[in-house]
């Protein structure tokens, strides 16, 4: 449930959303020292002209606003992405592996298979220390994480609605839970041209730094007990999404009793996995805080800043976009329109907003999940569209997914520089993934 606006937010109330991302991408670029000592801050400034304005324009009713995006959408994005960051660190994986290119792109296909299975920020928490563990000696590491992002935190989540957060919600929306391995052709050809084009690029450094051998004796695997934890936190978001126990009404701003109860249990299994895992562990994982902290405080703005650009969205051709709402006429412009923006916003409201836009436009006045089936058997590609764009396009910025600013995050806590906010945009996702995405659309969505 979303609250309900009579007046649509002007196009001018995206500017501090548009500010958060200037930030992002050029303070740690050109002030990093400032950036690093003040980005809550940062954060908080751009926050607070969104609140200010929405105060202003909505009066209380843009208080309830701002309680409800937090109360309903951002504690749960913290708790589901802090209960998987405390589980994953209790997981440790010991082995004399060597980073030689096979390997890595060894551990980037299973990553991606696992992925589509216990959710992408799930994977990339499980695998992202060990695979620099082993790529410690390399020099050139940058790149590696960045296909890493690719790959587990977004691509290979597109088989399972527990893969990727927007296909969970078109599965409690009425999409069958099967439908989605309808993405397995669009998404191995995007894996293989990826991983091809990994291991080529790893090779090439790999060559050029000529290490020693790779040479296993033994593989050793500690924390073991967080694997079950690992499964009540799949299991928890499973139920709890299938169950309906109704709201309890507070206001404006009604509480989803099954989101409390998801919430309640994530943060039980992550508590009893912090506490029943040997310090050692935790220690020899060079397990800290700092990334959680710093993803809860700079997506605390995002997720307020964002406010406005999703209403706007929600409006549709009613709303001061409609100018190119009403060009949405063929499967390829749902494919990029909902790529592009779940790469800046939450992937997951924008595949419902573009979702209900293809229900309005083809059965308007039928039932949801009946719109939803004559979609699929009538039009398919406009929700292959939809269903692509919202999960691929998380790639293109930090911000396009869960785990990507997280993966980033514990890179650089571990020794590996990482491109700035643009730097990644202009160096790596652009240039590597939109030709992808070009193929992918001509080859499906003609």
């Amino acid at each position: 449930m979303t609250l309900f606006l009579e007046t649509t937010p002007p196009l001018y109330s995206t500017i501090p959303f548009i500010g958060i991302l200037l930030s992002i991408a050029f303070f740690p670029l050109l002030a990093p020292k400032f950036w690093h000592k003040n980005f809550g801050k940062i954060s908080l400034f751009w926050a607070l002209l969104t609140a200010i304005f929405l105060i202003f324009y909505y009066k209380f009713l843009g208080i309830y606003l701002i309680l409800y995006v937090i109360f309903t959408e951002y504690l749960s994005f913290i708790i589901l992405l802090g209960s998987l960051y405390v589980v994953a660190g209790g997981i440790l994986l010991k082995a004399n592996l060597v980073g030689t290119p096979l390997i890595n792109t060894l551990f980037l296909l299973l990553g991606t298979f696992l992925a589509s299975f216990m959710g992408t920020t799930g994977a990339s928490m499980l695998i992202i220390r060990p695979f620099l563990r082993v790529n410690s000696f390399r020099k050139e590491r940058t790149f590696m994480v960045v296909f890493f992002i690719f790959l587990i935190s977004n691509i290979g989540g597109s088989l399972t609605p527990l893969g990727d957060p927007p296909l969970f919600l078109g599965f409690l929306k009425g999409v069958p839970f099967f439908w989605t391995l309808n993405l397995f052709f669009p998404m191995c050809l995007v894996v293989s041209l990826l991983l091809i084009f990994y291991f080529f690029l790893d090779l090439y450094f790999y060559k050029k730094e000529s290490p020693f051998k790779s040479k296993v004796t033994q593989v050793k695997l500690e924390g073991k007990p967080n694997f079950l934890f690992l499964i009540a936190i799949i299991l928890t978001i499973l139920l709890t999404g299938l169950i309906n126990l109704g709201e309890i009404p507070l206001g404006k701003m009604p509480l989803s009793l099954q989101a409390l109860l998801r919430d309640f249990l994530l943060l039980l299994i992550g508590f009893m996995s912090y506490f029943l895992t040997p310090n050692k562990i935790r220690e020899e994982n060079e397990f800290s805080w700092f990334p959680i902290k710093e993803v809860a405080i700079i997506f605390l703005g995002i997720f307020i800043t964002m406010i406005p650009c999703q209403k706007i969205l929600q409006a549709g051709e009613k709303g001061p976009l409609a100018f190119a709402i009403l060009h949405l006429n063929n499967p390829m412009y749902y494919f990029w329109f909902t790529g592009i923006l779940s790469a800046f916003l939450d992937n997951a409201p924008t595949y419902l907003v573009f979702l209900n836009l293809a229900l309005g436009k083809f059965y308007p006045s039928l039932p949801e999940k009946e719109a939803i089936l004559l979609l699929i058997q009538n039009y398919p590609k406009y929700l292959l569209g939809i269903s692509m764009g919202a999960v691929f396009f998380g790639a293109l910025t930090y911000i396009g997914n869960a785990p990507n600013f997280m993966v980033r995050s514990i890179a650089e806590e571990l020794g590996t520089p990482m491109p700035s906010f643009l730097g990644y945009l202009i160096k790596f996702s652009i240039p590597i993934l939109v030709p992808i995405f070009i193929l992918v659309g001509i080859i499906f969505l003609k």
